[in-house]
């Protein structure tokens, strides 16, 4: 044991000053290149890569998970559920209203000489448009790949230029897309351009169904050519409904959500619910919510408050609050008031909207499920839906600030549950970050969307990065002093170490730690 012990403190004496000035140096390149990586990987994906691999592959190793046991998932299964749909239910979704960049967006650009669009909320649309418009398959196909790059472009009038170019090649339905999205400067231009890509996009959708089977590569064209097909009948359903043909735009979203009744990813029964509500087609409003109000499907804004909306409808006219005080409520009141109850837990943003007690702007391309942009979008559409109904505001009035109160106090009971419910709670309970138009700034308190934390993973790294240079620059500059500090440290942390060793020395016969020693 002594003899190791010297051997230790004369390798520690051996050795100099370069040692460690390389040892930091080494230690400081590499964490700095872990550092860039992690960087690189959180601004792509949104997620730390270390992370990622230490949930995905190392806890089920080390038994962080255990999904073979019965008992936990028979008593814990409801509890999952719901846990799952409310994570789901805070996060970020396409606006299935959302307006048209040419002929909507960029009338406020024209008019005030700002964007009505934050870069991020683009970059969101960007995404959105290369995973439904693009497969592997592409590059086969010249106008295809075209587009493919188009859609990556930041600049508008490249992605124009691109879209048109493809075109010069072959009826391309994603260049029609792009065109009407971005060029057109009316809606009934931008209505032209759609039947042009649905004419090309049926056409595309009928040739990759019958070869969708002959292997993985056609499988996926084929699923973007669904994709593609749905997109251009539901924007040719707005179009109608913007263009005043708001019967016409509801058979079109009926067909549509019958002809591809999986693809609830486009939220078409919401452009459904607001184009009956126009028709003010109650009975039929009732049945889409009786449909999708259910608690296995995400909900949102449009189908909560729409439920309140009907049920306010039925007692809104002859309420008032001097006399349910006197008399009580109804049954019939007291399932409005419960409906508004429920839609202000769930977005307790939208009644301030409503009651036009914050000023409206452009509604974003994305909304924060439960959040401020939610309720924009919302309030924006449905606003002209609650005038309508007389009473309905005068009653959502009287109890939404009674409803946001115990909506205050059930969450503070309910905090103990768990840290999901605290992560339900900091969405519902706070704006998220101004989220939409930097432009709209003087007349709205700017939203947008909450920025993401950067991982503890990067901020680890950076700081060992820090660290191991710092060390490495003070080596450098004063090396005695340093190979000093070193050696000190290192003793101290292999004193416990020898401490340990020499209890055991003389606990243990010399003889016995002689016989283990050659083994």
């Amino acid at each position: 044991m002594f003899g190791t012990e010297s051997s230790l403190s004369m390798f520690l004496n051996t050795l100099t000053p370069k040692f460690y000035v390389a040892l930091t140096g080494t230690s400081s390149l590499i964490s700095g290149l872990i550092l860039i990586f992690e960087w690189w990987y959180f601004r792509k994906y949104g997620t730390s890569f270390i992370e990622q691999v230490s949930v995905s592959h190392l806890r089920p190793l080390l038994g962080g998970v255990d999904s073979s046991s019965p008992s936990n998932s028979n008593t814990s299964n409801g509890e999952a559920d719901s846990n799952r749909q409310s994570v789901s239910e805070c996060k970020v979704w396409r606006n299935p209203l959302n307006l048209f960049r040419g002929a909507e967006y960029n009338r406020y650009t024209w008019v005030t000489g700002r964007e009505p669009l934050t870069y991020y909320d683009m970059n969101l649309s960007a995404q959105d448009h290369q995973t439904f418009f693009t497969c592997d398959s592409d590059h086969l196909r010249p106008a295809d790949a075209i587009m493919q790059k188009a859609w990556r472009e930041r600049n508008p009038q490249a992605r124009i230029s691109a879209a048109h170019e493809a075109l010069e090649l072959e009826d391309c339905a994603t260049a029609y897309i792009l065109l009407a999205e971005e060029e057109a400067t009316t809606i009934m231009e931008a209505e032209r351009l759609f039947k042009q890509a649905l004419k090309a996009g049926e056409g595309c959708y009928r040739r990759s169904q019958q070869l969708q089977h002959h292997g993985t590569q056609y499988e996926a064209q084929h699923r973007r050519d669904t994709n593609v097909l749905v997109y251009i009948k539901r924007r040719l359903a707005m179009c109608s409904r913007k263009l005043g043909r708001t019967r016409e735009a509801v058979k079109m979203m009926r067909d549509l959500m019958k002809e591809f009744p999986l693809l609830s990813m486009f939220n078409i029964h919401e452009n459904l619910l607001e184009s009956l509500l126009e028709l003010q087609n109650y009975a039929d409003v009732q049945a889409v919510l009786a449909k999708y109000d259910d608690i296995s499907l995400p909900k949102s804004a449009t189908i909560c408050y729409t439920a309140a909306l009907l049920k306010a409808r039925a007692v809104s006219d002859k309420f008032s609050p001097e006399a349910a005080s006197r008399r009580g409520l109804s049954t019939a009141e007291m399932n409005a008031v419960e409906a508004i109850h429920r839609a202000v837990e769930f977005n307790p943003h939208v009644p301030k909207y409503l009651l036009e007690m914050k000023s409206l702007i452009l509604p974003p391309e994305h909304i924060l499920k439960r959040g401020d942009s939610e309720a924009i979008a919302y309030a924006f559409f449905h606003l002209q839906h609650w005038k309508r109904v007389e009473g309905a505001l005068n009653l959502l009035h009287c109890t939404w600030e009674g409803s946001e109160y115990n909506h205050h106090q059930h969450h503070q009971q309910q905090q103990h549950h768990g840290a999901l419910t605290t992560n339900v709670v900091s969405v519902v309970m706070t704006p998220d970050h101004p989220l939409a138009l930097v432009a709209n700034s003087v007349f709205h308190e700017v939203s947008v969307y909450p920025k993401k934390e950067l991982p503890f993973f990067i901020l680890f790294t950076a700081g060992l990065c820090s660290f191991t240079a710092m060390l490495a620059l003070l080596t450098h500059q004063f090396p005695e002093l340093m190979g000093v500090f070193a050696k000190a440290f290192l003793s101290t942390l292999f004193a416990p170490l020898n401490f340990i060793m020499e209890k055991v020395e003389s606990i243990l016969p010399s003889s016995l730690w002689h016989q283990l020693t050659r083994i």
